[in-house]
């Protein structure tokens, strides 16, 4: 969950790594870094970390010692913002069919239509930026394809109407996330995870069923953990669902699409015991806390220390 603590040039500041360390104490097994953009145009928000640049290395560096010092891995999120941002944050917004991102929070500009070259800069930019997290001493690397983002933009059929390869059917337009993680695999050693909408939540979005087919291609490619988030509509909470773990049941929907690969459950998770009984139905294999534990790290592993397993 992006901290906003990072220089406007995208390195990370003392504040940015004492942020991490801060969340280290959380108990988690594995913490994952804020998303961070792979390239000036997919900045997002002033203060963003960044993976744009070897000038970001060091810092990071230090991010992933600090999480390593606490016994946790260290995971880092890479994303591209395509159309989701600002024009005085990104005055070169540019996506995949130049279609106004759809968000029900805010009203977005209309972005540039990217060509066939800026497809493969793309790729390329998340493939450095792979690189860089590597260097960096990161454990795993995640490509953020959820939230309505450059990679959720291209993957659906609300926002890419594109004719050449990289659009189309389902399986075009997961092209550009095959061939990135595919190229990770042969340029790293890292673990990949993948950040996937469960289905768009959005008219004439990708369904769940999409999911389970773009799921299994990425597995193919050689992602080993899959994320499960919301899509195009954004990452806030729907309006019609409440309590913890308002997005589980998607991520229970791939859980049962039988992928071979750990599972994350997200959405408002708060309690031991709600994990607990999620594992315990084979909703998720792994959940991911962010504002529970933001809210104080050692607070929330304390509570969970204490509270009593469901029966």
């Amino acid at each position: 969950m992006a901290s906003q603590t990072a220089s406007t040039d995208g390195l990370a500041t003392t504040t940015t790594i004492e942020h991490y360390a801060n969340l280290a104490n959380s108990g988690a097994g594995l913490v994952i870094v804020e998303y961070s953009y792979v390239m000036p145009s997919g900045k997002s928000e002033p203060n963003q970390l960044g993976a744009h640049d070897d000038k970001c290395i060091p810092g990071l560096q230090q991010i992933a010692r600090a999480i390593h010092e606490k016994g946790a891995k260290a995971g880092f999120q890479l994303t591209h913002c395509g159309g989701k941002s600002q024009l005085d944050v990104c005055p070169d917004l540019e996506a995949p069919s130049g279609i106004t991102v759809p968000a029900y929070d805010r009203v977005l500009p209309k972005p540039q239509a990217m060509t066939l070259d800026d497809m493969y800069a793309w790729r390329d930019a998340f493939v450095q930026g792979a690189i860089r997290a590597e260097k960096a001493g990161f454990d795993f690397v995640e490509l953020h394809c959820a939230h309505g983002y450059g990679l959720n933009q291209v993957l659906s059929p609300v926002t890419n109407k594109r004719t050449d390869f990289y659009g189309g059917n389902l399986q075009d337009r997961a092209r550009l996330m095959i061939e990135i993680v595919q190229t990770v695999k042969k340029e790293t050693k890292l673990n990949i995870m993948v950040r996937v909408p469960g289905q768009d939540l959005y008219p004439d979005g990708l369904s769940q069923t999409d999911m389970a087919e773009v799921c299994r291609l990425l597995v193919e490619a050689g992602v080993g953990i899959i994320d499960v988030s919301s899509g195009i509509g954004g990452w806030n909470r729907p309006k019609d669902r409440r309590g913890e773990g308002y997005l589980v049941s998607e991520s229970a929907y791939l859980k049962k699409a039988n992928l071979g690969v750990p599972i994350i459950g997200v959405g408002g998770i708060e309690t031991h015991g709600y994990i607990e009984q999620a594992l315990q139905n084979q909703w998720f294999d792994l959940a991911a806390v962010g504002r529970a534990v933001l809210q104080g790290p050692q607070q929330f592993q304390q509570r969970v220390m204490k509270e009593p397993l469901p029966a």
